[in-house]
Order: structure tokens, then C-alpha cells, then sequence
């Protein structure tokens, strides 16, 4: 099949997005797929991968967000583009400019498209001062996706959540999570000792953006009430972000690690010990199944991946939504106790080790040959009445 996939992020950028997104193309060119991948233009691009071709576009720095950028509108190029290679169906994986002029010249073409929701861009309004944008962003989303044969989700909570947006075409696919690279067998000792951890010292673990709408405020307060028990914590930080310069300076105890990549980043994670992670702004959350993978127990609020993958009590803790209080608590309870931390640990690498990207990327192909034979047969059927 040739497979079209247009995504406003990718790597070199590291965001959830972006990984999922490269999973699902290299995942499909793997399989003997055409990929034919349109971005924005990027300062530094990935390198060229099999099967992958690429379709450079226009873009812009995403504000605030330096390092990242989203696809100006682009709907002349993506018609004559597909008009030229067109492809049996498309995934549109972000609703930005770029995003909707895919969409809208796949329907102009007639060329069956599926759209991911990755990102809860009505929440973040709330985080950045805009609350009154909510309804609009809200509303635009549900226009976005309404328009797709299928929105893919990674949860069966997130699908429910769709249907009361208006959005009733949410399909699943689940994520899975490289549990080759993410081994507790990565853990470094000289690492930590960088980081001025012995064996007894509890290593607090913080990954991603480094940004409001990850409920930073409370990553701050339940390491500070994890330091009343345990003085001689360490808490890192892997990641950038529009919040990162102030937390550092507000915090200058904090190790801040920057961006990791691939083994760097497998091995910073299984070197630490618990993985509190508050944000309640995700629609999945891929660090939670990387730390999983890893052997770190996590303390999470019921949401995305937690609520999929997190059992309270044996490979974390699993808050309900919204109680500080009882995540703070959570957090301190695990830090404190070493036995504890590894004997969930342990029961986290378990619990995740049967997840297979092979098995995400066939469900993936399945939908989109679906939406491809049904499109031919429209096309048939429209003809024969003709």
C-alpha cells in the first residue's frame, strides 16, 4: 500500500507525538509499506529512512516552544502532491494548518483519511491564560475530526470522552512501549554517581516537557515532601521546555538533564528509582510505559496509560484524579522505602513486558487496507450506478 501520514511534529523533535508518529511510519515501511511523510521543514531533519519519503512544508516555531514547529497551510501542495503519488488512504496525526489542509484535500480527492487525537489542546488553554478559548478550541477539534473515516485513541476512556465531545468515530489503537531499550539491565552506577546518589539514596525521576500543562507545581511539592523523610533525594529532570529556566532557577538542588535520545535516555531512566508524574493534561502518556519498562515503580493520577497499565499497590500507585494530597502522600510513602520500590519495580518491568510495537503497527495496517478496500468499493459502487 502506499500510506500517506502527515504529522506537524517529528523527530528530530522529542515529544510523545513526534516517537508515536515515527513508530507507526518505520513500523509500516518495515512491512514492505510505501510511507510517503509530510512535515514541516525542519533546521536539522531526521535522517532519511527505507521506505520513508519524505514531503517538506512550510512551518513556523510553535511559540513558546522554540523547538518546535507546526505546518503552515499547505492544500494546493498536498492536492497536487497526491494528485501525482496518490495514496490508498492517509493518517493525519495533528490538527494544526497543516493538518486541516490535509484533510480537507484528502475529502477533495476522495481519498479515505483516519486523524489522531495525541494531544488535549482544549486543556492546555486553562494552562496558558486562555480559559475562555476552551468552547473554540473544543469546537474546532470536533470539526477536525469529524471528518475522518476514524480517530484513533490509545484508550478506551479516551474514546468514551470523544463520543460526549461529539467526536462518535473514535477506533483504538493501543501504544506499546521498545521494552529492549527500556530494561532495567540500563541502570548506571556512574551515572548516578554524577548525579550524587549512592545505592541507598532514592533517585526521583521527572520526563517531559517542561511546561505548565504538565502540573509542574505539584512535581515540585511531593519531591520537597519526599526530602522531609529522605534529606539526601536527588530529584532529575530529562527534558526542555518554556518552564524550565525559571524551575531552574528556583530550584537549583534540581538536576537538569536536557534532552535524551534513545539508549541515553533508556539509561538515565532505569538509573533512577520512582517515577511520580502528575500531569492530568495527557491523552496517553508514553513516559509512563518507558518507566514502566524500565523498572521504576510510578505514582500517577488515573488517567491515559496509568489507568490502562498502572495496578495501585503493586507496580505504583494510581491516584485518583485531581488529589494532591493523596499523590503527595503516594509519592512519599514509595520514596521511603527501598524494599518497596524494588519489589514494585519489579512487578512494573513484568506487568509491561508482554506489550508488542509489532502488534500496534499490524492492528495499524489493518485499519488503514480497511479504509482503503472500503473506499474502492464506494468508488465501484458509484461507478455501476452511473
Amino acid at each position: 500500500m502506499r500510506i500517506g501520514i502527515v504529522s506537524e511534529t517529528y523527530p528530530p523533535e522529542v515529544n510523545g507525538v513526534a516517537l508515536t508518529v515515527h513508530s507507526l511510519a518505520a513500523g509500516l515501511a518495515a512491512r514492505g509499506h510505501h510511507v510517503d511523510l509530510i512535515r514541516p521543514r525542519q533546521p536539522k531533519p531526521h535522517p532519511d529512512e527505507p521506505g520513508i519519503h519524505v514531503l517538506d512544508v512550510r512551518g513556523s516555531a510553535l511559540p513558546r516552544y522554540p523547538g518546535l514547529r507546526f505546518g503552515l497551510p499547505a492544500g494546493r501542495t498536498l492536492r497536487r502532491h497526491w494528485q501525482q503519488q496518490r495514496p490508498d488512504a492517509i493518517y493525519v496525526a495533528t490538527e494544526g494548518p497543516l493538518g486541516w489542509s490535509a484533510v480537507r484535500a484528502a475529502a477533495r480527492l476522495g481519498i479515505p483519511i483516519s486523524s489522531g487525537f495525541h494531544t488535549r489542546f482544549d486543556s492546555y488553554a486553562d494552562h496558558y491564560g486562555l480559559g475562555l478559548l476552551t468552547p473554540v478550541v473544543r469546537g474546532y477539534l470536533r470539526r477536525f475530526h469529524r471528518r475522518a473515516a476514524a480517530t484513533l485513541v490509545p484508550t478506551d476512556a479516551l474514546a468514551q470522552e470523544l463520543h460526549t465531545m461529539g467526536i462518535s468515530n473514535a477506533r483504538l489503537l493501543r501504544r506499546a512501549v521498545d521494552t529492549q531499550l527500556f530494561h532495567p539491565n540500563r541502570r548506571d552506577d556512574n551515572l548516578r554517581d554524577a548525579w550524587g546518589a549512592d545505592a541507598s539514596t532514592p533517585v526521583v525521576l521527572y520526563v517531559g516537557r517542561i511546561a505548565p500543562e504538565k502540573n509542574l507545581e505539584l512535581a515540585v511539592q511531593a519531591f520537597r515532601a519526599i526530602q522531609q523523610h529522605m534529606p539526601r533525594a536527588r530529584y532529575v529532570w530529562i527534558g526542555d521546555g518554556p518552564a524550565r529556566a525559571a524551575l531552574e532557577a528556583a530550584h537549583p538542588d534540581f538536576i537538569f538533564a536536557g534532552v535524551q535520545r534513545g539508549e541515553a535516555l533508556a539509561r538515565h531512566v532505569a538509573s533512577a528509582d520512582l517515577f511520580p508524574f502528575p500531569s492530568l493534561s495527557e491523552t496517553f502518556g508514553n513516559v509512563i510505559l518507558e518507566a514502566l519498562a524500565a523498572g521504576l515503580p510510578v505514582v500517577a493520577y488515573a488517567e491515559g496509560a496509568a489507568r490502562e497499565h498502572l495496578t495501585d499497590g503493586v507496580n505504583g500507585y494510581c491516584v485518583e484524579s485531581g488529589n494532591a494530597a493523596a499523590f503527595i502522600n503516594a509519592a512519599t510513602r514509595l520514596a521511603s522505602n527501598p524494599g518497596l520500590i524494588r519489589h514494585m519495580g519489579r512487578a512494573a518491568h513484568a506487568g509491561v513486558a508482554g506489550l508488542s510495537p509489532d502488534a500496534v503497527i499490524r492492528d495499524f495496517e489493518t485499519l488503514l487496507r480497511e479504509m482503503a478496500e472500503e473506499n474502492l468499493h464506494e468508488h465501484i459502487a458509484a461507478a455501476a450506478h452511473a
